[in-house]
């Protein structure tokens, strides 16, 4: 028999026991990556976040797990039901707590459903979507979501589940040599507009570079919290990562973080986080002090585009939305989510729009092809 336990959080289960579950190196649920949002203040109760993770083990042995909370409200999960909530709450009904299964903050596509690898790797995928129903209905929970799914996830979750969809814009390595070589294969007006970009924050005076975690100090590290911290300010959002998260990141994860940054003599002025793993990059968290025509650009995409030629990854997600993405060599990559409705006459609602939502979205596809900026297209 099984041993099925859920975790109020990841202190006391051996980062090696985790991560021998993850089969491609995604950063984003790795053990040091969870562990760190909890012990470093990232996850608390008044920003509903309670770590719930579901943990399977056979004679003692880790053998599959799913990074699951539950959640009070539906901030920092970017597939937003917002209004599924609404409806739900205007019929009577609580919708919070629900049960999430992600990876905080992180609209990041890869394994949710973890498993050791081998023969009974669909049997467990299997049972963890089973067993995250069992106990949303044992606690009387109005749904599940699951977010950002990887393909080999996806056939674990029956029809009980309802389907979700939307597109990101990442960048695809075609055996570039260098970034000249990806800029040769854009048309010539895509072409000339990233030069033009990369130059203006090139004559801004500012030292620009890209350094790994581990090189950077701890007063480094507090400028770079500081100028995430701000943005988010500026935008009336709420900067839940703390300072204490970032250093950890660049402690634990060394040279899998990079920042790509500017600096104003010695001060840094305006960054750009990523992490890597797996034979990719990803584009996290933008902060700035100064305002430079085409500095946002440079350090987000250009950065990363050349660091992951230079690297040999295969790919390169710089994060939720932006159709700005698009010219600059981004282009639409499906992604996926899966929702339980408990509640029946609730979910063949939600299922009706999530049907008008796939037709927008296929359209919506068709239209940005049009746009494609390599001139191949």
């Amino acid at each position: 028999m099984n041993d099925i336990r859920f975790l109020q959080g990841l202190r006391d289960v051996p980062a090696a026991d985790w991560d021998a579950l993850i089969p491609d190196g995604n950063p984003f649920v790795s053990h040091a990556f969870l562990h760190g949002m909890e012990a470093k203040g990232c996850l608390r109760e008044d920003y509903g976040w309670a770590p719930y993770h579901l943990a399977i083990f056979d004679n003692g042995r880790l053998v599959a797990a799913a990074p699951t909370y539950l959640k009070g409200n539906s901030h920092g999960e970017f597939v937003f039901d917002w209004s599924w909530a609404a409806a739900w709450e205007r019929a009577g009904g609580q919708y919070y707590p629900k049960m999430l299964v992600a990876s905080p903050y992180s609209p990041v596509p890869g394994p949710r459903l973890l498993v050791r690898e081998g023969p009974l790797a669909d049997v467990y995928r299997n049972q963890l979507t089973a067993v995250l129903v069992d106990e949303a209905e044992r606690l009387g929970l109005s749904s599940i979501h699951a977010n950002f799914l990887a393909p080999a996830d996806l056939h674990a979750f029956d029809d009980r589940w309802l389907e979700r969809s939307d597109y990101q814009f990442h960048w695809h390595n075609r055996g570039y040599g260098s970034f000249d070589d990806f800029l040769a294969a854009l048309t010539a007006k895509k072409r000339k507009n990233i030069r033009q970009e990369r130059a203006k924050a090139h004559a801004s005076g500012l030292t620009l570079e890209m350094r790994g975690g581990d090189e950077l100090t701890d007063m480094e590290w507090r400028q770079i919290h500081g100028l995430y911290e701000l943005t988010f300010d500026l935008k009336g959002n709420h900067a839940a990562l703390t300072a204490r998260f970032f250093q950890y990141l660049g402690r634990e994860l060394g040279a899998n973080v990079q920042v790509a940054m500017a600096r104003d003599e010695h001060e840094i002025v305006a960054m750009a986080l990523f992490l890597r793993g797996g034979g990719a990059l990803y584009g996290r968290y933008w902060g700035a002090s100064v305002e430079v025509s085409g500095l946002h650009f440079e350090l987000c995409y250009y950065r990363g585009i050349d660091y992951a030629i230079r690297e040999g990854l295969t790919r390169f997600e710089p994060g939720a939305q932006g159709e700005h993405k698009l010219a600059r060599g981004f282009l639409p990559t499906l992604t996926h989510s899966r929702h339980f409705i408990a509640h029946d006459g609730f979910r063949r609602a939600v299922a009706e729009a999530l049907e008008h939502e796939a037709e927008h979205r296929e359209a919506y596809r068709a239209e940005l092809l049009t746009h494609s900026p390599y001139a191949d297209r």
